[in-house]
C-alpha cells in the first residue's frame, strides 16, 4: 500500500457535499407528489371515486418508475461517455424543468406525462453520484461518503413536508411544484464553479498532492486504469458477470420498498388519522372539537419528517459501520456483507406497523422510521458493492443496470399497492391492504441479501474487463 502523509487535506469532502445537495434537490422534486396527494385528491386530479383514486395514483407513480427505468438504461452509459461534470449537470437541469412542469398538469394523464419526464431525467443522479464517489474517494471511505451523500434523500424528505403542504395551502399546489423545481437551478451554478476531476484540481493547485495520492491509494485500481484507459464496456458484456446480477437483484427487491414509503407513507398516515377520527366520532356523536383534540390523531406532515430524520441517522451510520470494521482489520468484502446482513434484519420490525397503528399512530411512525433508516444504511453499502467489484470505467454503467432493476421492482410494488389498496378501500378496510404491503417491505432485504451472497460470496472483483 502507498504510504500517505498524515495531513492529506479535505477537498474530497467538498465534492461529497455537492453530491449531497444534488441528492437533496432530487428528493425535493420527487417527494412533492406524495405530500400533495391529499390536496390533489380534493382537487379531483385522480377522479371522484375514492377506491379508483388509489389505482389512478399508482399509475402516475408508475409512469415515473417506468421512465426512470428507461432513463437508467441510458444514464449510466451517457455519464460514462460524456463525463461526470457534464452528465450530472444535464440530468439536474432536466429534472428541474420537469418538476416545474407539474404546475401545468390538471388531471391523471397530464400528471403522468410530467411524472414520466421527471423519472427519465432523475435517473442520472445516482449513476453520476456513484461515479463521483469512485473518482474522489479510496475504497475504505466510499461507503461512508456514499452514506453522507445518500442522506440527502432523507434531508429532502424531512424538509419538504415542513413547507410544501403549507405553501400549497397558501399559494396553490402549482406554486409548490414551481418552487422546488427552481431550487435545482441554483445548484448548477455551484457545480460548474467547484467540480472538476482530481487530476484537474491537482493541476489547478486546489487539491494537494498528498490528498491526490490518498484518493488513488488503491493499487489494484491504479493498475486497472493504466491497463484500460479510455476503453468503453458494453452492457451485454457486463451482463455476463455474476457481480452485475448480484447488484441487479439487490436493487430489484429493495428499491420498491423505499418508493412505497416515499409515495404512500403520507396517504397511510392521513388514512390512519381519518380512521381514528371516524371511530372517535362514532363513540362521541356530540363532539365539537377539531382533529387535533382527538386521541391518537397526529400531525402527519410532522410524522413524515420524523420518519426521514430517523432514516438520516441510518444513512450516515450505515456507511460508518463497515469503515469501522475495515479499520479493525476485517477484509472489505466481509465488512460489507456483515453490515448489510445486520441492516437486512432491522426492517422486519415493520411487520408490526399496521398492528401498532391501531393503538397509537406514533408507534407505527417509529417502526417505519427504523425500517427507513435500515434501508438507507443498506443503500449506502449496496451502491458501494459496485465500486468494490468493478473498475471505475464501468461504475456508472453497472449502477444504471441496478437502477433499472430497482425501477422495475418499484413498478411491481406500485401496481401491487394500487390494486391491493383499491380492493381494501372499496371494502372500507384499507389498513389491511397496508398490512400486506408492510409484510413485503419487511422481508425484502433478507431475501436480497441471500441472493447476493449466493451469487458473490466474497464480492470478488471483476478482473477481465
Amino acid at each position: 500500500m502507498t504510504t500517505i502523509p498524515q495531513q492529506i487535506g479535505k477537498y474530497r469532502w467538498t465534492i461529497c457535499a455537492l453530491v449531497f445537495f444534488a441528492t437533496t434537490v432530487n428528493y425535493f422534486d420527487r417527494n412533492v407528489l406524495g405530500l400533495l396527494r391529499p390536496i390533489l385528491d380534493k382537487a379531483g386530479v385522480f377522479g371522484a371515486d375514492v377506491a379508483s383514486r388509489e389505482l389512478y395514483y399508482s399509475w402516475v407513480v408508475m409512469s415515473f418508475q417506468i421512465f426512470y427505468a428507461i432513463g437508467m438504461i441510458l444514464a449510466g452509459r451517457f455519464i460514462d461517455w460524456i463525463g461526470t461534470r457534464k452528465g450530472y449537470a444535464f440530468s439536474l437541469l432536466g429534472w428541474s424543468v420537469a418538476a416545474i412542469g407539474h404546475a401545468m398538469a390538471f388531471n391523471t394523464f397530464t400528471f403522468g406525462v410530467w411524472r414520466a419526464a421527471l423519472g427519465f431525467t432523475e435517473a442520472g443522479n445516482f449513476p453520476a453520484a456513484n461515479k463521483t464517489m469512485a473518482e474522489w474517494f479510496p475504497k475504505k471511505e466510499r461507503a461512508y461518503a456514499t452514506g453522507i451523500y445518500n442522506s440527502g434523500a432523507n434531508v429532502g424528505a424531512i424538509v419538504t413536508p415542513l413547507f410544501v403542504p403549507w405553501m400549497a395551502e397558501k399559494w396553490g399546489w402549482q406554486a409548490a411544484f414551481i418552487f422546488v423545481g427552481a431550487i435545482g437551478l441554483i445548484w448548477l451554478f455551484f457545480w460548474f464553479r467547484i467540480y472538476a476531476s482530481p487530476e484537474q484540481k491537482l493541476k489547478a493547485g486546489v487539491l494537494s498532492q498528498a490528498e491526490y495520492e490518498y484518493i488513488h491509494s488503491d493499487l489494484d485500481e491504479q493498475a486497472e486504469e493504466k491497463k484500460s484507459k479510455g476503453e468503453r464496456i458494453s452492457w451485454f458484456r457486463l451482463l455476463n458477470f455474476r457481480q452485475t446480477w448480484s447488484f441487479f437483484f439487490g436493487k430489484f427487491l429493495t428499491d420498491g420498498v423505499w418508493w412505497f414509503y416515499l409515495f404512500w407513507l403520507p396517504a397511510f398516515l392521513n388514512g390512519e388519522n381519518e380512521r381514528k377520527a371516524a371511530a372517535f366520532k362514532a363513540l362521541n356523536p356530540g363532539f365539537g372539537g377539531t382533529l387535533s383534540d382527538m386521541p391518537g390523531v397526529i400531525t402527519w406532515t410532522l410524522a413524515v419528517a420524523v420518519v426521514y430524520t430517523i432514516s438520516t441517522i441510518g444513512s450516515v451510520y450505515g456507511g460508518w459501520l463497515p469503515k469501522r470494521f475495515i479499520d479493525g482489520g476485517m477484509p472489505v468484502y466481509k465488512a460489507r456483507k456483515t453490515s448489510m446482513f445486520m441492516y437486512a434484519l432491522v426492517p422486519l420490525s415493520v411487520l408490526s406497523a399496521s398492528w401498532l397503528g391501531q393503538f397509537n399512530t406514533w408507534y407505527a411512525v417509529l417502526v417505519i422510521g427504523l425500517a427507513c433508516a435500515a434501508h438507507q444504511a443498506w443503500s449506502a453499502n449496496i451502491f458501494t458493492t459496485v465500486t468494490d467489484m468493478f473498475p471505475k470505467k464501468a461504475v456508472a454503467s453497472v449502477t444504471g443496470i441496478g437502477g433499472f432493476a430497482g425501477a422495475v421492482g418499484g413498478i411491481c410494488v406500485s401496481q401491487s399497492a394500487g390494486l391491493l389498496l383499491k380492493h381494501y378501500a372499496a371494502l372500507g378496510r384499507i389498513h389491511i391492504g397496508y398490512g400486506f404491503m408492510f409484510i413485503f417491505c419487511g422481508v425484502a432485504y433478507v431475501a436480497a441479501w441471500i441472493i447476493m451472497h449466493f451469487l458473490v460470496p466474497q464480492l470478488k472483483r471483476v478482473e477481465d474487463l
